[in-house]
């Protein structure tokens, strides 16, 4: 995207600008880990510290992801965690990447970010999934019933629904025509309102092709997990970019990618670091969920021949090194996807060792802020 769109790139809340070196805009989506021997409250204020330091540094956005019944994962709330970093924060895009939608029902989140544009004005994204983010079990005591297929398969219409309830604009002799989402345009409307009409703009989150189509036929943003489906990546843009079509959101495909990434000041450490989430997601993909290992834990964990193969696939999508190597795979990934930005997630132990690796992936690109 060039030429004419780069003045108002940022203009539609949605487009950013290359900082520095880098290829494409550059953001953060942080899953607020929990490492062994950490409390909640640590991996809070660590993920304050993270945003700061995004928004020093000239990162685009801050997401955070909606996981539950997960020890080392703290993000079960995105509205409550967003509210808080707003408070800690003064020009980033914060959002939920994403926010389940068929978790929850459609006035719910409506009402959500719409306080959280009130609170952040023309700076909160909501990012939207359809996958539960748990097991089925956590899944059914979230919804209160058993029939998650189906949840799953109506997305497109509680997609609807929310983009009414955002927008105000349930169409006459509607059974909510008379419901309003407020914080959110029906005060803008209202005898004396002065409230903005500005609501946060959607995004379509997916690990395949269903919302990658989605996005498209409807003219929205698109956000891929690369950083666990990497296989899917470009079949999935090459299907958004095919399918979609100009919208009063967006007159071109707009496509982020999710990619987890660590630098550290030599391989050696950097590799010791992500050693401790390949450890954490066997022990998940295990039914054995627990806080995330830490690097002495990880290096003396007995890997069986199974769990060997499974670590070095999963490294093999992970990005990690020294910083010229993180920028040189980040650079190669923009090119390799023709994604339009890189969201960048740190899987590491410590707080301490995530902050310090985008601080080096900024100083990479010479992002400024150091």
């Amino acid at each position: 995207m060039s030429g004419d769109h780069d003045e108002n790139r940022d203009n539609d809340g949605i487009r950013g600008t290359a900082p520095g070196t880098a290829p494409v805009p550059l953001s953060v989506l942080d899953l607020v880990t929990v490492g062994a021997g950490h409390t909640a409250t640590e991996a809070v204020r660590t993920a304050v510290g993270i945003a700061r330091t995004a928004e020093r540094r000239g990162f685009h956005r801050y997401w955070v992801a909606e996981h539950h019944s997960m020890p080392g994962v703290a993000s079960s709330s995105p509205a409550v965690l967003l509210a808080h970093l707003a408070a800690h924060t003064d020009r980033i895009r914060l959002g939920s990447g994403g926010v389940m939608l068929p978790n929850h029902a459609p006035l719910v989140i409506a009402e959500q970010f719409g306080t959280l544009e009130a609170m952040a004005p023309g700076r909160v994204d909501l990012g939207l999934g359809r996958a539960p983010g748990t097991d089925g079990a956590t899944a059914a005591a979230l919804r209160r019933t058993e029939r998650l297929h189906e949840g799953a398969d109506e997305f497109p219409q509680q997609l609807a629904e929310l983009t009414r309830f955002l927008d105000d604009d349930f169409p006459d002799g509607h059974p909510y025509g008379r419901i309003h989402a407020v914080p959110g345009p029906v005060q803008a409307t209202s005898p004396g309102g002065v409230q903005s009409a500005h609501r946060p703009p959607l995004w379509l989150l997916g690990s395949s092709g269903f919302s990658a189509q989605l996005a498209g036929r409807l003219g929205l943003p698109f956000a891929f997990a690369h950083h666990f489906s990497a296989a899917n990546t470009i079949p999935a843009l090459d299907l958004y970019r095919d399918s979609f079509r100009p919208s009063a959101v967006l007159d071109e495909p707009y496509a982020l990618i999710g990619v987890a990434a660590l630098a550290a000041e030599d391989e050696k450490e950097a590799r010791r670091q992500i050693l401790t989430g390949a450890l954490s997601m066997i022990r998940l993909r295990t039914g054995r969920p627990g806080l995330v290992p830490s690097p002495e834990e990880a290096a003396a964990y007995a890997f069986s021949e199974m769990e060997r193969d499974f670590v070095d696939s999963w490294l093999c999508n992970i990005v990690y090194g020294t910083p010229d190597a993180v920028r040189g795979g980040l650079d190669d990934l923009a090119k390799r996807t023709g994604a339009d930005e890189l969201m960048i997630t740190a899987n590491a132990h410590s707080g301490a060792a995530r902050l310090r690796s985008y601080e080096l992936i900024a100083d990479a690109y010479g992002l400024p802020g150091a």
